[in-house]
């Protein structure tokens, strides 16, 4: 169901259960799993979700959502399944490290919510993204009426799932659901940019910068304090010593070849 390699810095967890990648009690299952090694390891600073079918992720599997339905316990059996996704989209959201969702195809339902989940969204233009729940009488239980409403606002938020509104790629990006769209032919390629790009900073300093957008989310919170004790801390850190000396000693040089340019 999912196949993961680390390379570069960058954890790629492809998700690979044909034909939809639908999302099951077992899904749920390996997915933590996969989590559980990856948070053995510390040679990745950015995780890139991606699928290796023609959809990103459909949602619930309709197998097991018709069980469920057919059951007398059918009601507490859904709470539960659905209270496990949001456990594990939760977990998903408080990594320390930046996640990225590469969408492909169509991510719909709980497909959709994990892609909420990550930090940060590319789509193909063509991709179709929605949470159309309460097509069925249920809403997008998983995160979704909570993470898109503090993402886009409730104007956008409203509109998406009061409406049941499907939106491409392009569309999304319009209205802020996905920080970036390409041309599907592009995408694999430009994702993989802004992947390689986002590893290649510091680990430490993403962690606390990603914390600290995290605080602005909870009133009260105080993320100026955050934000303090952040840059207190990461001004012990080697690398950042480093990288703010380098910075300080090529702009001393640029402008001391301005100053001799001047002059002649």
């Amino acid at each position: 169901m999912f196949v993961s390699r680390i390379d570069s810095r960058v954890a790629v967890l492809t998700l690979s259960r044909p034909p939809v990648n639908a999302i099951s009690e077992q899904w749920l299952e390996l997915f933590d799993a996969e989590l559980d090694r990856l948070a053995e390891r510390g040679d990745w600073t950015v995780l890139h979700i991606r699928s290796d079918q023609k959809v990103f992720c459909a949602g619930a599997d309709l197998r097991e959502v018709r069980e469920r339905l057919a059951d007398p316990k059918g009601p507490d059996r859904t709470y539960a399944f659905v209270a496990g996704i949001q456990r594990l989209y939760r977990r998903l959201e408080r990594l320390p490290q930046v996640t990225v969702a590469e969408i492909g195809g169509a991510a719909m339902g709980g497909g959709l919510e994990l892609a909420l989940a990550c930090d940060l969204r590319v789509a193909a233009n063509n991709a179709k993204l929605g949470l159309p729940e309460v097509q069925l009488g249920l809403i997008p239980g998983a995160g979704g009426t909570q993470r898109l409403t503090r993402l886009c606002g409730r104007a956008v938020a409203s509109r998406l799932i009061l409406g049941a509104e499907v939106v491409d790629g392009l569309s999304a990006c319009e209205l802020g659901l996905v920080h970036w769209s390409f041309p599907p032919f592009d995408l694999a390629r430009e994702s993989e940019a802004i992947v390689r790009r986002i590893a290649g900073l510091p680990a430490a300093a993403l962690a606390a910068a990603k914390s600290c957008i995290a605080a602005a989310a909870e009133p009260g919170r105080g993320g100026e304090v955050d934000e303090l004790e952040a840059t207190r801390r990461l001004m012990r850190e080697a690398e950042t010593r480093e990288r703010v000396e380098a910075f300080l000693n090529a702009r001393a040089d640029d402008a001391g070849r301005r100053k001799q340019g001047a002059i002649r």
